[in-house]
Formats: structure tokens, sequence, C-alpha cells
């Protein structure tokens, strides 16, 4: 099981049951320029230790620094790939 949705996984968690924002990689969508790594200002993502189907080496969600997402949406906005999603919960 992943602390952190991932597409196609069966674990999809909703806004509800989470406590922070959060963000969902679309690997198999992902060409691997790591974009979303370089600009993210918590650290909050990280190449993966696999290759999808097309060969590249996608971002996914670095375990450690989940907690931290701040929803800023920067990855999403930096990927040229529309590979990144970002889910803010709504504040109360």
């Amino acid at each position: 099981n992943f602390p952190w949705p991932v597409k196609g996984a069966g674990n999809m968690a909703t806004a509800t049951q989470r406590k922070s924002n959060y963000v969902v990689i679309d690997a198999e969508r992902c060409k691997g320029c790591h974009l979303c790594i370089a600009f993210c200002p918590k650290g909050v993502l990280k190449p993966a230790s696999r290759i999808n189907r097309m060969g590249y080496t996608p971002a996914e969600v670095n375990e450690k620094k989940t907690r931290e997402c701040t929803g800023c949406g920067i990855c999403a906005l930096m990927c040229p790939d529309v590979a990144v999603t970002v889910h803010r919960l709504k504040k109360r």
C-alpha cells in the first residue's frame, strides 16, 4: 500500500481521508523531464526507482515528505506532459 495516491494502483485516497495536500503523478504519461522535481519548493517529488512502459524514469512522491506538500501547484504548472495533478484540501 502506498501512503499517497498512485494512478492505477487501486489505492486512490479521497481528500476527506487525507490530512494534507497531495500530488498524483500519472507515471505512464510522464516522460521523465523532472521539471516538477526541480521546481518543487518542498522537495516532495523525486525520480522513481523504476521505468514506465515507454522507458522513461517518471517522477514520484517522496514517501518521507508527502505531508509537506503545500498544494502550491508549481509541479503541475511545470509539467509539459500534464502528468501531475495537485489535490488541495479545503480549509474549514
